[in-house]
């Protein structure tokens, strides 16, 4: 009982602060607001006794990935920058590309079939895991990982030249 309700109140603070931070308008505090997700995220890998999962992401992401973003956002921008708000075109393709991806999840969740035990269900091994985040075949992750750090890439080049241009 404890268990759940732990898992309840974490959820709600997940989703609130993840809410907030992609509509806070000022930046400083959306990294702060990213903050507190990752630091829920890591309370939900202690409570499912992933200790070693939590260590590390308060560790990287909490303590690492955010300072760097914190850091990033004093050295480039003030602190009573506001963001600007999308043209209302945007905030609909964006409205509609969430809820595709909501439908999406929600499917692939409910299609899923979960395991009372994985512990006694033999398709879950460390070696099968392993070698599915490593290859390339139809159960491989491999090529999603490689997209997505191309996509991260050219994200990164093109915030770079942004940050180039209004520092000249």
């Amino acid at each position: 009982m404890v268990n759940e309700v732990a898992f309840y109140v974490i959820a709600v603070m997940i989703l609130l602060f993840s809410v907030l931070t992609v509509t806070s308008r000022k930046i400083l505090r959306s990294a702060v607001y990213l903050l507190f997700v990752l630091i829920s995220t890591a309370g939900l890998y202690f409570l499912m006794n992933y200790n070693f999962l939590a260590a590390v992401q308060l560790t990287v992401y909490a303590g690492g990935i955010v300072v760097l973003i914190i850091f990033s956002i004093l050295l480039t921008s003030h602190l009573s920058d506001k963001a600007v708000v999308a043209p209302v075109k945007q905030q609909l393709l964006s409205a509609l590309a969430t809820l595709a991806g909501a439908t999406l999840t929600l499917m692939t969740i409910l299609r899923f079939t979960f395991v009372a035990n994985p512990e006694a269900d033999p398709h879950f091994t460390i070696k099968e895991v392993g070698n599915a985040l490593i290859s390339y075949n139809r159960d491989g992750y491999a090529l999603p990982f490689e997209v997505i750090s191309i996509l991260l890439l050219l994200s990164t080049r093109n915030n770079n030249r942004k940050i180039a241009k209004s520092m000249a």
